[in-house]
């Protein structure tokens, strides 16, 4: 456990020797003046109303972008992806809220309504966080660990149920603890259309949720936050750092006893003063199991962070273990003045631990590059398509946000 770790702080590193204080990334004035957009855009060439410069008046922005995109265990699925950001109290002191709402579903009858939340009370007071899924959709498997090559793996049909909430209350400037609750219900578990007569527990030797039809979590969690960042939809240069501590408990219903840490920071910087943006940012977390009994859908897994965000340029679910390790840095910039267009180009690594061990043997990076395009300058809300490739996958996503 200490190597673990003693790699994870190494790459955090970068982060801690460019740390900004609090003061130099709190309070900065967002100045839309001479920015574009594409409401903009539209509004010139449709002749409609000029839109008013004034932020104050205005309390929700939404964007919404509906799109094709392949789903996992394959085909191609219709997603609307509206976000809505606003602020519950004066912007010089209160961050700006955001919920995402991105429902996708296809002729084969998968689907999925993901609702992602994060509340910003009055003078940031208290966070609410909130994370509510239903989801129908296939998922290939490759067990623990990186041993597998990419053609050995297993599908797996499931429905789930997904409900988090937590509240935080500030204790100090930008720091923040809470309690929360964490839901997981995993239910109409098969490899029937796998086309292998292979079972999960089979496939994956791995006692925990892989027996029967159902599996279900349900616990506790202790959160703490430091976040100097305005917006999460588009971070300004500042720096997030958060810990989460599960607690499943057969009391609450949980299927088996079991406990669980995520660890997540991210660090922002701005590399000019004036002009187009150009800023480095940089993401890593830990996640791991601290006890047995953890259902394996619910194992640390690439992509299974809490947005969904991570290992682009690698398959959903690809790595998976007990632990897994994870870090990422991109580079991004404006091509226009205006804001309206820019670019990133971003690389990533992972590792998850082995069977029955506690060993990161294989390290699996990815790398690639994006277009954005500015939807609603007010809230910072880009249209972001990234192409991403790793061994033996590459992939094109496109979405609402920053990837983190």
């Amino acid at each position: 456990m200490s190597r673990i770790l003693l790699l994870f702080f190494c790459c955090l590193l970068p982060c801690v020797l460019l740390a900004q204080t609090p003061n130099d990334t709190a309070n900065i004035k967002v100045d839309t003046t001479g920015q574009r957009d594409l409401l903009d855009i539209g509004t010139s060439l449709f002749k409609l109303k000029k839109r008013s410069d004034n932020t104050e008046k205005k309390q929700v922005y939404f964007s919404i972008l509906p799109i094709s995109t392949s789903v996992p265990g394959g085909s191609k699925a219709l997603v609307t992806s509206t976000t809505a950001g606003f602020y519950l109290g004066e912007r010089k002191t209160t961050y700006i809220s955001s919920v995402t709402f991105a429902p996708y579903f296809n002729l084969k009858g998968r689907y999925g309504l993901p609702i992602h939340s994060s509340i910003w009370t009055p003078d940031n007071a208290y966070n609410i966080q909130g994370d509510t899924r239903f989801l129908v959709y296939p998922q290939y498997t490759w067990g623990q660990g990186g041993r597998r090559q990419e053609a050995d793996k297993l599908l797996v049909n499931f429905n789930y149920i997904r409900f988090y909430q937590s509240v935080l209350k500030r204790i100090k400037p930008y720091f923040y603890v809470g309690i929360g609750y964490n839901l997981d219900y995993y239910f109409g578990i098969s490899t029937k259309d796998s086309g292998s007569p292979v079972t999960l527990r089979d496939f994956t030797q791995y006692q925990y949720g892989t027996d029967g039809g159902n599996s279900f979590s349900s616990g506790l969690t202790l959160n703490a936050v430091y976040d100097t960042r305005q917006n999460s939809i588009n971070p300004l240069p500042g720096i997030f750092a958060s810990f989460i501590y599960r607690h499943n408990a057969g009391f609450m219903g949980s299927d088996n006893n079991a406990q669980s840490v995520y660890m997540d920071f991210r660090k922002y910087i701005s590399l000019t003063d004036a002009g187009p943006k150009s800023v480095i940012a940089m993401w890593a977390y830990y996640w791991t199991t601290i006890s047995h009994g953890t259902p394996f859908l619910s194992l640390p897994g690439i992509g299974n962070d809490p947005y969904q965000r991570s290992g682009r340029g690698i398959e959903q679910n690809r790595y998976r273990g007990e632990a897994l390790i994870y870090y990422e840095a991109e580079y991004r910039r404006d091509i226009t003045d205006n804001g309206l267009f820019g670019f990133v180009l971003f690389a990533n690594f992972n590792s998850a631990s082995e069977p029955n061990s506690r060993k990161f043997v294989y390290i699996n990076p990815a790398a690639g590059g994006g277009l954005r395009i500015k939807f609603n300058k007010k809230s910072a809300t880009n249209i972001a398509l990234d192409y991403g490739f790793s061994k033996g996958y590459n992939g094109l996503g496109i979405g609402l946000g920053e990837a983190f």
